[in-house]
């Protein structure tokens, strides 16, 4: 979303939040009142938490810093919580939520998308090396003022999404799509000069496993194909109206029996975002393009083809996939590989041959019951 910014008015403006309705919305926050008296006076809400308490939006997870030893904290809270020594931040869980626990650090960059190298530091550097404005705020658990030293609360009232400084989007290439989530989430428009910076983002200095992550986040979103679509019209991904349209079909089926089981939004949005060349999405294409003239036919077209290639092919119009899905892959034979032996086939192939024989019989209607079964596989074994 990009365009003028409209004015702000006083009733719009989010850092006009009473700080006593402020403290409340903190206070209600299950599990604050225990990470409270465990952290001290060190402990701030950061981020996102912060950016959806000034919009009251409801989160579950939260986000928390410490002028100290983040590990110890979380370990204090959450016994089995996990502890990522490397970035000097801890997950824990308490309380019926989920709070990623952090000390106070500053970022650099050896190159362009590398993993950032952290070390130490206070309260104001922490909030320098993050994303956007809108999420460079925070609050200090104990009472205090809303700390904001980019202008997140104007960007929030004004609801723009502003990148915290220039060579954010080339330090790492992800916050582009970042960008994309939330700019579709909250409905903000996207600064101008954030708006050339992340065009000229080069997600090829990212590994595809920081790619997929972030997608994978979309895929959460209420919306995942407005996030791909900003990300598509940016030049971030390479994916048409015609993709598009079959992942809004796709995420649509796949909240319908029995494909739950079989494929997830996660996988659905990363093989249409990635567009692998041989990959699902093509895969799906050809398989939508079969005409099985049959169940075993179908059955034959659909091996090896994983779930999201299913799925993806029942949203391109492969009715027929449906079927499989939901009936022709479970049929079984009655009879094994014993039953042939017993009546005189050998042990080898033949044995291969003829419960293959008898199970596309059985899937097109042409045997039912045990003795049709073994009449048809002895035939072929013979």
């Amino acid at each position: 979303m990009v365009g003028k910014t409209p004015p702000r008015t006083d009733q719009a403006l989010a850092e006009e939040i009473e700080p006593e309705e402020l403290a409340a919305r903190i206070g209600a926050l299950p599990g604050v009142d225990r990470l409270r008296a465990a952290a001290g006076g060190s402990a701030h809400l950061v981020g996102g938490i912060v950016r959806d308490l000034l919009l009251g939006r409801e989160r579950v997870d939260i986000d928390v810093v410490v002028e100290g030893d983040a590990a110890a904290l979380a370990r204090d809270l959450d016994p089995e919580a996990v502890v990522h020594e490397r970035f000097g931040t801890a997950s824990a869980r308490f309380d019926g939520l989920h709070y990623d626990i952090a000390s106070a650090r500053s970022e650099t960059y050896p190159h362009p998308g590398a993993l950032p190298e952290v070390r130490t530091g206070g309260l104001a550097e922490d909030l320098a090396r993050r994303d956007f404005t809108v999420n460079a705020m925070a609050v200090p658990l104990d009472g205090g003022a809303l700390v904001d030293p980019h202008g997140g609360a104007h960007d929030l009232a004004d609801r723009v999404l502003r990148v915290l400084h220039d060579r954010s989007f080339a330090d790492d290439p992800t916050r582009a799509l970042r960008a994309a989530r939330y700019a579709s989430r909250l409905g903000f428009e996207v600064e101008e000069a954030t708006l050339e910076q992340l065009r000229a983002a080069d997600l090829g200095t990212v590994s595809e496993q920081r790619v997929e992550a972030e997608l994978r986040r979309i895929a959460m979103e209420a919306d995942p194909p407005a996030a791909i679509a900003l990300a598509a019209e940016w030049g971030l991904l390479d994916v048409t109206g015609d993709d598009l349209a079959l992942l809004k079909r796709a995420l649509a089926t796949l909240r319908e029996a029995p494909w739950p089981a079989l494929a997830t939004a996660p996988g659905v949005v990363a093989a249409v975002a990635l567009r692998a060349k041989g990959g699902p999405l093509q895969q799906a294409r050809t398989l939508a393009a079969a005409k099985p003239t049959g169940a075993s036919a179908g059955v034959e077209a659909a091996h090896g083809h994983d779930g999201t290639t299913l799925l993806l092919a029942r949203a391109a119009g492969a009715e027929w996939v449906q079927s499989y899905a939901a009936d022709w892959r479970h049929i079984r034979l009655e009879i094994s590989g014993d039953d042939l032996m017993a009546a005189g086939v050998e042990q080898g192939p033949a044995i291969g041959r003829g419960l293959s024989a008898a199970l596309k019989a059985k899937l097109d209607g042409e045997a039912s019951g045990r003795d049709d079964e073994l009449r048809v596989a002895l035939e072929a074994a013979r």
